[in-house]
């Protein structure tokens, strides 16, 4: 490319470099989110919304929605009347997609089990679904209903009792409702429970729970949940971050983001496809491409200029792209683009080269791997079966995608029988004293001996009960 000025990605060099893992994890490409100010401005509005309720609600709808819903609570048959005017085909592909994802989830529940360690001493593990979950669904620069179909169907699998799903009111409509294929999504679910609120103050009505203030909310609004699941923008991510002591979150998400790891045979107009598909959700959207073919970070660079402009959220794009979230990682050789790929631990990673399988063996940090060059991330999106809500932000490093599991707590059950807890007593109680907490044993020792306390012949009240 003779123009440079027509590279819209910036490139991160790192042949020749011998970096350590703190400097490579720093070489990385972030978007920077300035979440002190976020802070600032989402704590008065939790505080608000847990004093008055759905007066607060309708206040700050009217303040950052400009729509004053007359139903914070969407009544059951507008989304009844939204699934009967929904376009055919589009109804089609969410039912399909519900499908897959249905499939795919009931997979996932974990089975319980149980460790026999010896006569009479067993331990159990059940998992108990999460009571109550409330769900965000966002709807700024687009709406989402794949994102009620992933939060929702992972959650009925689970065996969720209690869903209830918060999003805008559009602004396309004038009745303050929320958009009509999300109520149509909910209808397809089964959810009822839907309410016509976003941003932090949604977070804050799951969070503290929110009376009414006008006669159709009722006494009471909405009721406190257990847990908070969804994306959505920095506001929603800092609103989950101040709540996470009062009730569980999946994660606090930050802009969405693709890694592709490409070599010399990949076709570089899909990848430029794919690098646009994901910057168009986004200013902040990161787009990463690791290549050790200087050859295809050219191409690609050629094939943006072409793509960018005819793409219709072209300006979006380009921000996203020509941001410092995004670049071109050039690389000596695969070796060093999967390392890059660990550090970079991307919530969509791409695998497009000559043996996929071999590198996605050596993958340690992604939300989700997509393989081979038709497999692209809006497959994961929308109809794949996998979930879209993915760990952003490096944090694929030590998270995972939302699932089954994100709605059901593992709990132990310990079963232990006269003679199973008699052959360690006398163990237990050496632990506990050697940990200064006497009165540990004594619990376990009053069992089988007449007086734990008597320090003095405790060791032949053990020897005479048989402890030792």
């Amino acid at each position: 490319m003779t123009n440079t000025e027509e590279k819209i990605m910036r490139i991160i060099d790192l042949r020749g470099k011998n970096l350590t893992r703190a400097e490579l994890l720093e070489a990385m490409p972030r978007a920077q989110m300035g979440t002190q100010e976020a802070t600032e401005l989402v704590r008065p509005i939790l505080d608000d919304v847990k004093a008055r309720g759905a007066a607060a609600l309708r206040d700050f709808e009217e303040k950052f929605d400009g729509i004053r819903p007359e139903h914070l609570r969407v009544p059951v048959e507008e989304m009844t009347r939204a699934l009967e005017t929904l376009d055919p085909e589009v109804r089609a592909a969410i039912e399909e997609s519900v499908r897959r994802c249905r499939a795919v989830s009931a997979s996932q529940v974990p089975a319980p089990f149980h460790t026999d360690l010896a006569e009479g001493a067993r331990v159990s593990e059940r998992w108990i679904p999460v009571q109550r979950v409330g769900l965000y669904v966002p709807g700024g620069k687009a709406v989402y209903p794949s994102s009620v179909i992933m939060n929702a169907v992972p959650a009925q699998a689970a065996g969720v009792e209690s869903l209830a799903i918060a999003t805008p009111p559009s602004k396309a409509t004038a009745d303050g409702l929320p958009d009509k294929t999300i109520l149509a999504t909910c209808a397809i679910l089964g959810v009822d429970e839907v309410y016509a609120v976003g941003g932090a103050q949604a977070i804050a009505m799951f969070a503290y729970g929110a009376k009414g203030s006008e006669p159709q909310d009722g006494d009471v609004l909405c009721d406190p949940v257990d847990k908070i699941t969804g994306p959505g923008n920095i506001f929603v991510a800092t609103a989950k971050s101040l709540v996470s002591g009062i009730v569980g979150i999946d994660a606090v998400a930050g802009p969405t983001e693709i890694g592709i790891i490409a070599d010399k045979d990949a076709n570089p107009s899909w990848l430029a496809a794919d690098l646009i598909g994901q910057a168009e959700h986004d200013e902040l959207a990161g787009s990463v491409l690791f290549t050790d073919s200087t050859d295809i970070a050219d191409k690609v660079q050629e094939s943006l200029a072409y793509r960018v402009p005819r793409t219709e959220h072209a300006d979006r794009v380009h921000t996203s792209l020509s941001g410092t979230q995004s670049a071109i990682v050039l690389t000596d050789d695969l070796d060093q683009s999967i390392a890059a790929a660990n550090a970079y631990a991307a919530e969509h990673l791409e695998i497009q080269t000559a043996d996929p399988d071999a590198v996605i063996a050596r993958i340690r940090n992604a939300g989700a791997i997509f393989r081979g060059p038709y497999s692209p991330v809006p497959l994961g999106d929308y109809m794949s079966g996998s979930n879209h809500v993915l760990p952003t932000g490096g944090t694929a490093r030590f998270a995972a995608a939302l699932g089954v599991h994100t709605f059901m707590k593992p709990v132990e059950v310990i079963e232990y029988d006269e003679r199973g807890l008699k052959e360690l007593a006398a163990r237990i109680n050496a632990f506990a004293v050697s940990e200064d907490l006497p009165g540990h044993g004594e619990c376990v020792l009053s069992r089988f001996v007449k007086d734990p306390y008597d320090k003095a012949t405790l060791d032949e009240q053990e020897k005479e009960a048989g402890l030792k």
